[in-house]
Formats: C-alpha cells, structure tokens, sequence
C-alpha cells in the first residue's frame, strides 16, 4: 500500500467519523472530501450524490439518510473504504497502467462460483445443469484474490450454484482480505442469525437477495416457502445494520410485476439499498425462448426503471439497458469476467464458453488469451449502446470469436454449441434492433439537448 493510499484511507475514515457525530452538518463536508481525492473522477456520479445530500426535493435524499441511520458506522466505514477507496480510486490508474503496459483487459471486479452445489432447484436455472459435485477450494480462491489484487482488483462478487452453501469459507476470505468487497448472489434461505453476526463482524460482505417478484412468483420458480425465508433474511440483515440489496431477472411474464410502483416499494419497506435488473438469458440447451421479453416488453422496462429510479429512493441497476452508462459490453475482463466451479474462465457469466482454465493459467495469462484478446479487441460490439451484448443483440460476433479462438462449452452436463445458442438469438437480436435504434436516437437527442441548457 503507498502512502498516498495510507493517507486517502485515513481521511476517509476521520471524515466518517465526523460524519457520524452530525450527519446533517457533515455531510457536504464528507463530499468536498470525496470531490478532493477523486482526481476529477465520475464527475456526473459526485454531482448526482451532492445534489440528493443537499436537495430535500431529491428523490434520493431520504435515501442517504437511511444509509446513516440503518447501516452500522464501521460497516459503512469499512464498504466505502474498500470500495471506493481501494477498489476505485486507489486501485484504478493501476488497473489503467496494467492495461495498457499488457494491452488486454484489465476487469474491476471478477464474478466467481465457489461451488455449483444449491440447496434449490429453480426452475429455468442454468447454474443447476452443472450439476452439484464442483467447487473452488478454499486455497484456489484465495489465490484468485491474491493474483487479482496484484492487478489492482479489489471486488469480488461469488455467483453459483448457491455461494452460502461454502459460507464458513467466504467468511473466512473476508477475514484474509479485508481490504476488499465481496458481494454475494444467493437465495437468501441460508442467511440465519450466526450468518448473519458473522457479517456485521467481518463488515465486507454484502448479499444481494434473488426475488422473482411477490410471493407467488417467486415460490412458483424456487419453491414453496421461499419468499417468506428471503424476507426473513432481508429483516436479520436490517436489524444488524448490514448492507443488502435484491436481484431479479425479468422475463416475458414477470417484467410488469418486477417494474410495479408496488414491487419497488416492497423492496424500500424492506430496507433494500440496491437492485440489480438482468434480462433473461436463453442459456442452456434447454432453454425456454418464451422467456425472452418481447421489443415492447424491454422497452416498458426501459422507460419503466428509469422513471422509478429517478422517483423512488432506491439504487437500482438494469444490467442490459444501462450500457451507455458503461460503454457497451463490460465482460470479457473490460470491467469483470467470471470462474465457474469447476475453474474455467468465461468472458460473461452468462456466456459458457472458454479457452483457459484458472486451474492452470494465472489470470494475467488468461487475459491475454484468444477468446479474452477478441473480446478486447471487438468492444464495443455495437456502436447502439442498447445493442451490447455479442450474443444476445449480436449473435454473429459470437459465434465468430468462439470459432476463431477454439473456445469450448464449459457446461460439462450438457455442453450447448455456439450455433445452438447464437441461433435462438437471431430473432431477437432481429426484432430488437429497429427499436433499439430509435430508443438510441431518442437517447441521443435527449442528451443533447441537456446539453444545450
């Protein structure tokens, strides 16, 4: 750690200290703090967050509020450290330095598997063909960390299978590597009161709860009695004063369930920070194509989330339809890759297919891979930035690169083609672009004309 990093580090932390003997009056002074060390970094994020700490009007004013109020000082204290602090403005010019020195992608957070064992069996879930006998071993995933935090990655989000299935070793990465974040997918039916103590003691372990919507529908897909576990879990986490937010993918029969006024205040009554939007994936063989939402069903959860978020005070991400905010296709180590269970390394979590394996590659070598190098070379792959993804809006450039470097499937149950899996999206990818093309320009005159003011 250099001393500019010690010092940005101690600051932070005074500056919390401050904060937390009279919020109100110190927090303007926490962001001139947070406008000071930023180095003129995420301009328009420091102007959106001033404006929701000083504007009583700001939808998202209540919301710092319930940050102060609900989240415990030294988590708080420990998740912006390692998040911002190291995992973006400390460790971003190294990861820009490394990325250019190498010329390859470096990400900002790796997606991993500890393990593809679940205590469900949703419906529809790609994670449950690979069976349950895999899993990264403890010693393979500190190695992970280890060779990622030499690259300047300090984030580190586990996906499965369900992840709380190996939580006495997540802790105990936690504990290890407490100069980083690590935020987990799961069910949420595993969170109990120890879990849950462990959590507020370790302070860098944040759970995102999956929900497919209200009650019905989420134990129609997971099972009888899930919801009621998942709310369960999301009231444990308040009552310690932890960090939590929710995940949902939304298909062709959920998406107005999950975009409802209702849902979303749901989410707020239960104490949720964050929520994570991803659109349904044909992935697997036996994948359902009903599922995929229609170009007028994407575009009400477009317009849908965007009107929510900018109303209601709660964070929420739409992992298709914010590309813009990101410059297109963020995977194949641009911003993140993924390490299934079995340590194969996919450019996306949700596109099986690899040319390396953690087990016996480091992951700078695996950056500099065929698969990983074309996916550097090809991004974006749309100039649309509502047309991101190679595979889902662009099919063609995947199968290409697949075929080109001699990636294989990773799905070692029932290992899918590229064909087979490309080919379910051509239509989408058809339909979609008409409309993503005047969603795009609209976009564009609308930026424009903010400008202009």
């Amino acid at each position: 750690m250099t001393v500019s990093s010690t010092l940005t580090k101690y600051g932070l932390t005074k500056a919390f200290d401050r904060l937390y003997t009279d919020p109100e009056k110190n927090l303007a002074s926490l962001m001139d703090w947070a406008d000071k060390f930023s180095k003129g970094l995420y301009p328009g994020q420091r102007k959106a967050i001033r404006r929701a700490i000083e504007d009583p009007n700001d939808p998202y004013y209540p919301f710092v509020r319930h940050i102060i109020r609900d989240i415990d000082p030294e988590v708080m204290k420990t998740v912006s450290t390692n998040f911002f602090i190291q995992g973006n403005l400390v460790s971003g010019p190294r990861r820009e330095k490394l990325r250019k020195k190498y010329n390859c992608n470096i990400p900002w957070a790796i997606l991993l598997d500890p393990t593809s064992a679940c205590n469900l069996h949703c419906t529809g879930c790609w994670a449950a063909e690979y069976g349950n006998k895999l899993n990264l071993t403890y010693e393979e995933i500190d190695d992970i960390i280890l060779q990622g935090k030499e690259l300047g990655i300090y984030v580190y989000i586990y996906t499965g299978g369900e992840p709380l299935v190996r939580k006495d070793d997540l802790i105990r990465l936690c504990e290890k590597h407490n100069d980083c974040v690590f935020l987990s997918f799961t069910n949420g039916t595993l969170i109990d009161e120890d879990f849950a103590d462990e959590m507020l003691r370790v302070k860098n372990f944040v759970p995102a709860i999956s929900l497919e919507g209200f009650g019905e529908a989420t134990d129609s897909r997971r099972g009888e009695g899930v919801y009621d576990k998942a709310l369960r879990a999301m009231k444990l986490l308040h009552d310690r004063k932890l960090f939590y937010g929710i995940s949902c993918c939304y298909t062709s029969v959920n998406y107005e369930s999950l975009t409802s006024d209702d849902y979303w205040d749901m989410m707020i009554e239960h104490g949720a920070y964050f929520v994570w939007y991803f659109h349904y994936m044909p992935v697997g063989n036996d994948a359902s194509l009903d599922l995929l939402p229609s170009p007028e069903e994407r575009t009400y959860v477009y317009h849908k989330i965007r009107k929510l978020r900018s109303s209601k005070p709660l964070f929420a991400m739409d992992f298709q339809n914010d590309a813009e905010y990101v410059g297109g296709c963020i995977a194949g180590g641009r911003y993140y890759l993924h390490i299934n269970a079995n340590g194969d390394v996919d450019p996306c979590v949700f596109i099986h297919y690899s040319d390396s394996n953690i087990r016996e590659k480091r992951l700078l070598d695996i950056l500099q891979s065929p698969l990983f190098m074309a996916y550097h070379d090809g991004q974006p792959f749309n100039d649309n930035m509502l047309r991101p993804c190679p595979m889902l809006e662009n099919p063609d450039k995947l199968q290409e690169m697949v075929k080109r470097t001699g990636a294989k499937s990773t799905d070692l149950e029932s290992p899918e083609s590229v064909d087979h899996l490309c080919g379910k999206c051509v239509s989408y990818a058809d339909k979609w672009s008409s409309r993503a093309e005047s969603l795009w320009e609209e976009r564009k005159e609308e930026k424009a004309s903010k400008a202009g003011q």
